[in-house]
């Protein structure tokens, strides 16, 4: 989306769009671009969500690539650009439509309808892909199924057989078999009956409700199918039944008919304790059926399994948890936007970019904690640069500090600015704005505030970014070095090789840093060099001659496909004289090579 140009001659469905502040609306969740056909995947403590790209101006379902966001969350999401498009399948020319991933085999497969070529036909293709944010490779270099039909989705029953659904005007299914590209026995076509999915009137050829995009999905031993219903207007409803295959039996709605947008399409995921509905609008300035806009809502099941009915909102769902500003944060990490888009990134993913005076981010529940000192950025400038106004509240609120970005030579020609802080303590909501002259001013990779304390972050750790090499850092047993290959952020993380002792890890001594009876806070970024290790955070301390060990998060399963986040809160205590406490990141069981990323230990 040309963001600028939409939010010019959308100004009106905008007024009319949001609440009286509209620095408190969070749906729909992207804003520089518009998305359609949301598919959430939960993986790793992560949400990872899956949409379809309507271009600019659309009169057409006119869609030529794919896009992934993610949160942790379900507030701030990043922008991991386009990891598939149309160009993936050489055999397909048109019709980048609403797909679905599954996560099997250590791999995730993202199913999708297409055009193809030779026969001008609606198919379902396959990518493959080692990470859930791509790229991804065409599994087949041909077509899974063929019958001109649209919207698939996958479900993988307990027992581990999966079932690939899709469908318009009919309902069908295929059995997967275990490798996810084919599949045994023909396809099948579910009986549209209006017990099982609501009764249409006045049109003979579609005597039910059911009209396209299927999500099924199970959940408490109860299988559900939620689903477009009735177009044109749609609303979403739902069905459920006692197996992956019915019989079904009508529910009712999810979400009645509503908004700028004719068609809708759901996902539901469980998420943190919490149970989430995908859906789509045309909320966005300049949105219609054509141009769409993903959103979510929070919801609770009711106490028999029935699913509410949710009406579209602007606010959003709650945020699960903070953001912590004190460990690098990626630019297009956003909760509401303002006038920006985002782009490909020299340094790798995505920056943000066509940044205008006036533009601003907004990044939701930031954890300030006692204070920030100053606030860093990496920024790039093919003009003359401008300013990044670092405020609290609003795009309008408190101004806590203001960075001055220089020219660079370039709009990828990457340099580093950092202005003083001083006012930014508690959980705020932060809002970089920006300013400068007309025109295009800069280009914002990402950001960091550093603590009150000086060290990086109020982070306890030193080199917690790992940019600095293996400074601060030694291991316990194996070799550490500096890794260029893969980074959570920025351009390094460390690689702990050769362990030969779970508990052996990369560690860093706290023992000056420590305060008897404090608590702090845990955030790391892991990920596996090889299989699936359970990883966690310790603290190692020695008092008196006597040794203990404190778990600060959770143990959880890393892999080496992406990078999994350990988060943790614990209160240290001891008897007597401290005389060792470090830091310890370590595997529950077994010796795979970890990577470790953007570590914070802050009190």
């Amino acid at each position: 989306m040309r963001a600028r140009l939409a939010w010019i001659t959308g100004l009106l469905c905008l007024t009319a769009l949001l609440p009286a502040t509209s620095a408190r609306a969070d749906n729909p969740i992207v804003q520089t671009i518009y998305t359609a056909d949301p598919a959430p995947l939960v993986h790793n403590g992560r949400v990872y969500l899956y949409t379809g790209h309507d271009e600019d101006g659309s009169t057409y379902f006119t869609m030529r690539d794919w896009r992934v966001y993610s949160s942790s969350d379900m507030a701030n999401w990043t922008d991991h650009g386009s990891p598939m498009s149309l160009a993936t399948f050489s055999w397909a020319d048109a019709n980048a439509w609403a797909g679905h991933v599954a996560y099997r085999n250590n791999k995730f497969y993202w199913y999708v309808p297409v055009r193809q070529r030779s026969t001008g036909r609606m198919v379902i293709g396959v990518g493959v892909s080692n990470s859930p944010t791509g790229p991804f490779t065409d599994a087949l270099g041909r077509p899974l199924v063929d019958n001109n039909e649209i919207d698939p989705n996958v479900i993988i029953d307990d027992d581990g057989q999966a079932y690939l659904y899709w469908g318009n005007p009919r309902l069908a299914y295929v059995r997967l078999n275990s490798d996810m590209i084919s599949y045994s026995g023909g396809i099948n076509y579910v009986s549209l009956t209006a017990a099982g999915f609501g009764a249409r009137s006045g049109n003979a050829q579609r005597p039910t409700l059911y009209e396209e995009g299927p999500w099924v999905y199970k959940r408490n031993g109860l299988y559900y199918n939620v689903f477009a219903a009735e177009c044109c207007s749609e609303f979403i409803a739902y069905s459920t039944a006692p197996s992956a295959t019915g019989p079904w039996t009508y529910r009712g709605t999810v979400m009645p008919r509503q908004g700028a947008s004719f068609t809708n399409h759901a996902g539901v995921i469980d998420f943190a304790g919490g149970s989430y509905f995908f859906y789509h609008n045309g909320a966005l300035p300049g949105g219609s059926g054509y141009t769409r806009s993903v959103a979510v809502e929070k919801f609770t099941y009711n106490g028999d399994g029935t699913i509410p009915t949710m009406n579209m909102t602007t606010a959003g769902p709650p945020q699960v948890g903070t953001l912590n500003p004190y460990v690098r944060q990626e630019g297009e990490t956003i909760a509401w936007s303002s006038g920006v888009e985002t782009e490909p990134s020299s340094e790798g993913g995505m920056n943000v970019g066509f940044i205008e005076n006036g533009d601003y981010i907004k990044v939701k529940g930031a954890a300030f904690g006692t204070g920030a000192s100053s606030f860093t950025a990496r920024v790039a400038s093919g003009t003359s640069g401008g300013r990044i106004e670092v405020r609290l509240g609003s795009a309008t609120g408190t101004l806590v500090g203001t960075c001055t970005v220089p020219g660079t030579g370039g709009w990828q020609n990457w340099s580093t600015v950092t202005c003083p802080v001083s006012g930014a303590t508690g959980t705020r909501d932060l809002y970089l704005r920006f300013a400068g002259n007309s025109g295009y001013l800069f280009n914002l990779n990402w950001w960091q505030f550093t603590g009150g304390g000086g060290s990086s972050g109020g982070n306890l750790l030193t080199n917690g970014a790992m940019e600095d090499g293996t400074t601060g850092w030694t291991s316990s047993g194996g070799t550490i070095s500096s890794a260029t290959n893969v980074a959570h952020a920025g351009s390094r993380s460390l690689l702990n090789s050769g362990r030969t002792a779970s508990w052996q890890g990369p560690h860093q001594n706290v023992t000056a840093q420590l305060t008897n009876g404090s608590t702090y806070t845990t955030s790391v970024w892991v990920r596996s060099q090889s299989g699936t290790p359970s990883a966690k955070a310790t603290l190692t301390l020695t008092a008196n001659g006597t040794t203990s060990y404190l778990q600060l998060t959770p143990a959880q399963t890393v892999n080496a496909n992406g990078w999994t986040q350990l988060t943790g809160t614990a209160t240290v205590s001891w008897t007597g004289t401290l005389t060792n406490a470090s830091f310890y990141v370590e595997t529950a069981a077994g010796t795979d090579g970890l990577y470790v990323d953007d570590a914070s230990f802050q009190g």
